[in-house]
């Protein structure tokens, strides 16, 4: 049977590493209110040196750490003088005066779902992927979305599955999920990690972007 989430929804919390209990709660960081740039919920995004987090595309080449993933924002909407609540920041609409409250799953030990996008010859059966497991992978897409939705379209490239640590996630299991289990198709949900997350002891504000095609 084919599979169902084929499209790509981000990264989605599902635990914690450890034996520690996961809330898969949120922390609180702020979007500058003329940021243009859309931030869908599950998208991973970066800290930049201004003190605000922005989406991937916003470095300019190299590697940067990941501060975590979007869960959504409050804003004061610039037309009606309310406060807004949405899963993803749309770009524009804030009022300057108040600031762009954004919520990121930012626990550097989370353990998050996403799908894959393709499928390669190395990697179409589940003994294959299995043995991908603790190798890293990129991004196909990682700052793209729903406006309908808010939802982030991010998955990730079977093609790049190495040992290389710039890769943005690691893979730590496959999900059980009977729906997506047709390792032929796209879609099969991997277990990962943020590789270079920004709340580790290495983690750093840097000139660049993660390292991902797509981005």
């Amino acid at each position: 049977m084919a599979n169902t989430d084929t499209a790509g929804y981000g990264l989605r919390p599902i635990s914690r590493q450890g034996s520690s209990a996961s809330s898969t709660g949120t922390t609180e960081y702020r979007i500058a209110s003329d940021n243009s740039n859309p931030i869908f919920h599950g998208m991973a995004v970066i800290p930049l040196a201004a003190g605000v987090i922005d989406d991937l595309q916003a470095a300019a080449g190299g590697n940067v750490s990941i501060a975590g993933v979007f869960s959504g924002c409050e804003y004061v909407s610039s037309t009606t003088g309310k406060v807004v609540f949405s899963n993803f920041w749309p770009g524009s609409g804030a009022d300057s005066d108040f600031p762009v409250r954004a919520f990121l799953h930012d626990d550097p030990n989370q353990l998050f779902q996403i799908a894959t996008s393709n499928v390669v010859s190395a990697a179409n059966t589940e003994a294959e992927i299995r043995a991908a497991v603790f190798a890293n992978i990129a991004f196909a897409t990682g700052n793209s979305g729903s406006t309908a939705t808010g939802l982030s379209s991010a998955t990730a490239d079977l093609n790049t599955i190495a040992t290389t640590n710039t890769l943005a996630l690691r893979i730590m299991g496959i999900q059980d999920d009977p729906a997506n289990s047709d390792f032929t198709a796209a879609g099969i949900p991997l277990i990962v990690r943020i590789n270079n997350h920004f709340n580790a002891p290495t983690g750093s504000i840097a000139a660049g972007t993660v390292s991902t095609t797509g981005v």
